[in-house]
């Protein structure tokens, strides 16, 4: 559990799983499989409907609806699973695996309904369709409606929005990161960006050890960059959540850290007209930073500047970035830099990530920062 996040919603009024968040690992039975694991649909896009009982009128004209996209479940690029509770689904023959692409769960305890928010605490059911990405994270959560062509046209739309599966090529060296969209939605990213613009960004340095002391230094042939300190609690508060909920589970599943801590919540600018950028460095070199594990790179705004690259020159050229609301994850003790802005501002929001472990050796090493850096710069928890 982590020691700031604060929930935005409480218990069963919670929505539908929201996009970025993963989609829960269950073990269901099919007609075909008594034990099948969800986990391993990973690889391919997935729909996954629930159903409640396929008699149901806007059920049934789901299902039909179908049809008009069936060859896109293949079981390679793509594949279908609809969940019911009905028993007599199966025994009429209302459901029926259709091989490759489409199978059903039967949900005969309404677990799998109720960890996707299906089956709420006074057992209303919600009739909806995830569409899931190959990591298994939710891209769209669709109601199931009247209007079955409408859902089906909005599926369509949602799956051919998704990046094709590309033919297999030969991997050559990478820096070991994790590529991670969908982590704050466009209108958070915008609202940062917003925050950035009405309170003005102030010279960012760099930590370094000197006479025994972590102290910050500037320097603009090293770094030029401005950052702006999130203040607002509850902004703050909703890109923990995000943080937590979206982002963290994927670094579990990569790296098989827990991180339970976040330090600092800024927007950071780097800006062309200034010559934006950071030399290659690490994150958690000095007595003040060895606590950190993880750096998060959070972009707000793909697409509206050129340059701004993330590169890590101890695994090759590589240049790496992520879509609005994206983020790139490493190791904190890789080499890293951010390459020059060379058109418009590169706006970022750039936490690190560690645990409770580590929360005892930030507390430890406090004893090193120069008392200038208490309560400010790069090493602040908010």
């Amino acid at each position: 559990m982590w020691a700031f996040r604060i929930r935005e919603t409480p218990d069963m009024t919670l929505p539908p799983l929201t996009a970025g968040e993963p989609a829960p690992w269950f073990v269901g039975r099919t007609a075909l499989n008594p034990n099948f694991n969800f986990e391993s649909a990973a690889g391919r896009k997935v729909v996954l409907a629930f159903l409640g009982s396929a008699a149901n009128p806007a059920s049934r004209d789901f299902l039909a609806g179908l049809s008009s996209i069936r060859d896109r479940f293949d079981d390679v690029t793509t594949c279908f699973f609809g969940v019911s509770i009905d028993p007599g689904d199966e025994r009429l023959g209302l459901i029926a695996d259709d091989i490759p692409g489409i199978r059903f769960f039967m949900d005969d305890n309404r677990e799998i309904s109720r960890a996707y928010r299906a089956l709420g605490e006074q057992g209303v059911y919600r009739l909806l369709v995830y569409i899931l990405d190959a990591q298994l994270r939710v891209v769209a959560a669709l109601p199931i409606g009247a209007d079955a062509g409408e859902c089906i046209a909005h599926l369509r739309h949602e799956l051919d929005a998704l990046p094709a599966t590309g033919e297999p090529w030969p991997a050559t060296a990478q820096a070991p990161v994790l590529v991670v969209p969908r982590v704050f939605e466009p209108a958070l990213c915008r609202t940062l960006v917003e925050t950035y613009e009405q309170g003005g960004g102030e010279d960012s340095g760099f930590m370094r050890d000197v006479k025994g002391k972590t102290t910050l230094i500037i320097d603009y042939g090293h770094k030029r960059r401005r950052d702006c300190t999130i203040k607002d609690e509850k902004l703050r508060n909703a890109c923990m959540v995000r943080i937590h909920d979206r982002l963290a589970p994927e670094i579990h599943k990569a790296y098989q850290f827990r991180a339970t801590r976040i330090e600092r919540h800024i927007v950071a600018c780097y800006d062309a007209g200034e010559g934006g950028h950071f030399r290659a460095h690490r994150d958690n070199t000095t007595l003040g930073t060895a606590h950190r594990r993880f750096a998060v790179s959070l972009f707000l705004n793909s697409g509206e500047y050129d340059g701004g690259f993330l590169r890590f020159p101890e695994y090759g050229p590589a240049l790496f970035s992520a879509p609005t609301g994206g983020a790139v994850v490493f190791s904190c003790s890789l080499q890293h830099e951010a390459t020059p802005v060379t058109r418009g501002r590169r706006y970022m929001y750039l936490p690190f990530l560690y645990d409770e472990e580590a929360k005892r050796l930030r507390e430890e090493n406090k004893q090193y920062l120069d008392e200038r850096l208490t309560g400010a710069g790069d090493t602040t928890e908010k």
